[in-house]
């Protein structure tokens, strides 16, 4: 093996013990060696990395690929990080896709103007609902079904607070004020975005929430 990866005896024997982490192109090699997949193998050599590790490779990746790092949420997670790497990846390897030509395509962007007050007694009467119309029992259906409870954790808000409660590690009203919480952070993230998009020049027609639905359906229509 170690003449397969083009290293010494002693160096190998490094990588085994754990001594010495693989580099990218030996596990290639391993994967061509042992004839297994490329995509699986390389996947469990990033696992076994920090979060610290697998931020630095994707900023080393975006840097090669003439990007920036402006989503941070690609790595508040090792799992969020190894896939973030792996579609950098796939686009350093494939220039081709950057350069593809794309059409123009003429949009006109909404959003909703809604009171801040409001939208937080809106989440709030809403998640009551949605709780008391089956949200937990059908959390409990996926776990049943199979699926683990640190995937479903992995997707966050409701699945997340959700899968924690129905699996004991905190009581309904901890999960509930949590999840609120979070929701409510969610939506000033969404209108921070809202905020950005505006001082970057875009023009975002907006509605008043209050207004009853057909008036806010017709104001779309005439728009559009």
């Amino acid at each position: 093996l170690a003449a397969a990866l083009e290293i010494d005896t002693p160096m190998f024997s490094k990588i085994e013990r754990g001594d010495r982490r693989a580099k990218r192109s030996q596990v290639i090699m391993l994967a061509e060696y042992f004839h297994v997949d490329e995509k699986e193998i390389l996947t469990l050599w990033l696992a076994d990395k920090t979060l610290e590790d697998l931020t630095e490779m994707l900023v080393q990746l975006k840097r090669a690929n003439h990007s920036n790092m402006h989503n941070t949420t690609d790595v508040d997670t090792v799992k969020r990080a190894i896939r973030a790497i792996e579609i950098e990846t796939y686009y350093h390897e494939h220039p081709e896709i950057a350069e593809r030509p794309f059409p123009d395509i003429k949009t006109v962007i909404f959003g909703v103007d809604i009171d801040r007050e409001l939208r937080r007694e809106k989440i709030t009467r809403r998640l009551k609902q949605r709780l008391e119309q089956g949200m937990i029992n059908e959390v409990k259906a996926l776990l049943d079904s199979g699926i683990s409870a640190e995937n479903l954790i992995y997707y966050g808000l409701e699945y997340k607070y959700v899968t924690e409660y129905l699996t004991g590690v905190t009581d309904y009203a901890t999960m509930f004020n949590g999840l609120q919480t979070a929701i409510h952070q969610f939506a000033k993230r969404q209108m921070t975005w809202f905020r950005g998009m505006e001082r970057r020049g875009f023009h975002i027609h907006w509605i008043d929430a209050t207004l009853p639905m057909n008036e806010k359906i017709m104001m779309v229509k005439q728009l559009l």
